[in-house]
């Protein structure tokens, strides 16, 4: 079983659109959004839900006011001022380090797993897809991501597709981090900008230090010719694979608004790089 990661060094690049259009492309497989704090893919697909569950991860403390006596000492030892005067814990503040537990000296604080978000497996015109929706202001995303990599490899498993391909977050964080571990390759999707430069040697550098193959995506490559030949100076002198240079043009958000791929869209021209694209991609896995 082959996976591919497709990320970022920040959002906006056009990793998703590349992603749905990948699905489009590819055969036998299984789509993962992994950027579950703010997840666009289904705006695309459209999936229709079959599985949804709720996703626990961490704790959050709970103050039973029938047993607290108003000591003040879960107050004082809370480092992130979580705890009303009146006792009641801020659950968006609350950052689950169980100290107010652990010193209160009655035992009222309860300290249950928190449930932050929701993971669901879907069908979409494409195939199976799994994804997820983090909770507004929730931690464990790193977890969440991985969770749903389990799922993917395990309808993968039970289906006989294989490749997984997961729309990863942007950054280099925990999140990519997790999505991106393990995975047969990353497919790094950047433009040229100074800041461009900068994001792809970030990535590049987590890349290389978790051993994981990297193909690079110069998105827009024309806004900008002389920065995108650093890029590629850059690519080949660390020994990543050049898999595509993209041209800007509006069809690409003008296919996103119609809720389609750009393959769907405009079947010719840009989609013909794509295709190519994809191609080299798969040549490299």
């Amino acid at each position: 079983m082959k996976e591919l990661t497709v990320i970022s060094g920040k959002g906006g690049t056009g990793k998703t659109s590349l992603v749905a259009a990948f699905a489009n492309l590819a055969e036998n497989k299984v789509i993962v959004d992994g950027d579950v704090d703010a997840a666009d893919l289904h705006l695309i697909l459209k999936p229709e839900v079959k599985t949804h569950e709720k996703f626990k991860g961490g704790r959050k403390a709970v103050i039973n006011p029938d047993l607290c006596t108003a000591c003040g000492q879960c107050i004082e030892f809370c480092q992130f001022k979580a705890i009303s005067e009146d006792y009641v814990v801020d659950e968006f503040g609350c950052e689950g380090c169980g100290v107010c537990v652990y010193f209160c000296p009655v035992q009222a604080i309860e300290f249950p797993e928190n449930i932050c978000g929701d993971w669901f497996i879907s069908e979409t015109r494409f195939g199976p897809f799994v994804h997820a929706k983090l909770g507004i202001a929730e931690e464990n995303s790193g977890k969440l991501i991985t969770m749903i990599r389990r799922q993917a490899e395990k309808l993968a498993e039970e289906r006989g597709l294989d490749l997984i391909l997961i729309d990863g977050p942007p950054g280099i964080g925990c999140p990519v981090i997790a999505a991106t571990t393990g995975a047969t390759a990353a497919l790094v999707v950047t433009e040229p900008t100074i800041s461009g430069i900068h994001d792809l040697q970030r990535v590049g550098d987590l890349s290389k230090y978790f051993q994981i193959p990297a193909m690079v995506c110069i998105n827009k490559f024309d806004i900008n010719p002389d920065i995108s030949k650093q890029i590629e100076e850059y690519s080949v002198s660390k020994g990543f694979t050049i898999v595509g240079k993209i041209p800007y043009d509006p069809v690409f958000t003008q296919a996103m608004i119609a809720e389609k791929t750009i393959i769907e869209y405009s079947p010719n021209g840009l989609s013909d790089m794509v295709r190519e694209m994809w191609g080299r991609i798969m040549s490299v896995l």
